[in-house]
């Protein structure tokens, strides 16, 4: 079984009110060191057998389609799960 990761954020010139109230609570919690947030979603969509080319064109198009609102975000990374580094 594969997975395809999508990525959805808010468009740049979108107000992100919850980022701006974990900006504000980073420092309270001695994180001083970061000076912006963006919140955005992520979608891991399952597939039976593996992520092909042609089932990254299908996320992708899904993601533009039904994951992501494009009037107000954008679709910013399809990827196979398997390939993402870890953290």
């Amino acid at each position: 079984m594969g997975r395809v990761v999508v990525e959805v954020m808010p468009k740049p010139e979108i107000l992100d009110p919850q980022g701006k109230a974990v900006v504000g609570a980073l420092p309270r919690l001695g994180f001083t060191q970061f000076t912006g947030v963006r919140q955005g979603k992520r979608f891991e969509l399952e597939v039976d057998g593996d992520v092909t080319p042609e089932v990254l064109v299908a996320a992708q198009q899904a993601a533009e389609m039904l994951l992501s609102n494009p009037i107000i975000e954008d679709v910013v990374r399809v990827a196979d799960a398997a390939v993402e580094s870890v953290a």
